[in-house]
């Protein structure tokens, strides 16, 4: 376990100080130890209440910082040189993904691990549409022609997996690898790609309408030589 503590004497006077605690941590996105958010405050004789009152605001917002940093640093992100853990012996692993996280959601962390690995869902229009799949193993599965609208895959491992044809309408796929990923003719409509890798990705007559990414994930998405001519003018590749 990692503790962090930040004391916070009479002195801090401006929010000005809180961008420098910002800065001084750096919380490495493949720890797995649990972090504890330590910060205190106290007040000399001497000082003024409403000083003291001034410097608890500012704690309470430097706490803020780094408990959300604290929280990506604690969600599992599958590095490139990293190994991926052995492959779930549960008999129902794949029937996970139709039940999903239940407190899952955009920082990836889980009340359960979902391994989907090598799992089949090909043509599944309705037990994949709004699940949320954060932090999802999901390297050679098959999700061909899957209605997966509005699912949440923030910070899912999708490497080498087959998304033909899948619908991502209003889909969250932020963080996620598709690295070597099959993802001809997916239909991309208003979904969010913010900081997701398509890395050797097939994306023949991928779908980008309205799509939510930032500008350098674009042109990350960009280089990929299989994007079709339609493709590139909906991301606006240059």
């Amino acid at each position: 376990m990692a503790t962090i503590s930040v004391p916070l004497s009479h002195n801090t006077s401006s929010l000005q100080h809180l961008s420098t605690i910002r800065h001084r941590f750096h919380f490495p996105r493949s720890s797995h130890s649990p972090l504890t958010v330590a910060c205190s405050a106290r007040r000399n004789s001497s000082e003024p209440k409403e000083s003291f009152s001034h410097l608890k605001e500012l704690k309470g917002v430097a706490c803020g910082f780094l408990a959300a940093w604290a929280v990506t640093a604690a969600s599992p992100v599958i590095a490139a040189n990293q190994r991926l853990p052995p492959l779930s012996t549960e008999p129902d692993r794949c029937e996970r993904a139709f039940v999903g996280n239940t407190i899952g959601q955009a920082n990836g962390v889980y009340d359960k691990p979902i391994d989907l690995r090598f799992c089949d869902y090909t043509n599944e229009k309705s037990n994949l549409k709004g699940k949320s799949l954060a932090a999802a193993l999901m390297s050679d599965a098959k999700f061909d022609g899957a209605d997966m609208s509005e699912v949440v895959m923030s910070k899912a491992y999708a490497v080498g997996a087959s998304f033909k044809g899948v619908d991502f309408s209003n889909a969250v796929l932020d963080r996620v690898n598709f690295g070597k990923a099959h993802l001809e003719g997916a239909v991309f409509k208003n979904t969010v790609l913010s900081g997701s890798t398509f890395n050797e990705a097939q994306l023949q007559d991928a779908v980008f309408e309205d799509t939510i990414i930032g500008y350098i994930d674009l042109q990350k998405l960009c280089t990929n030589t299989t994007l079709s001519p339609d493709g590139r003018a909906e991301l606006g590749c240059r």
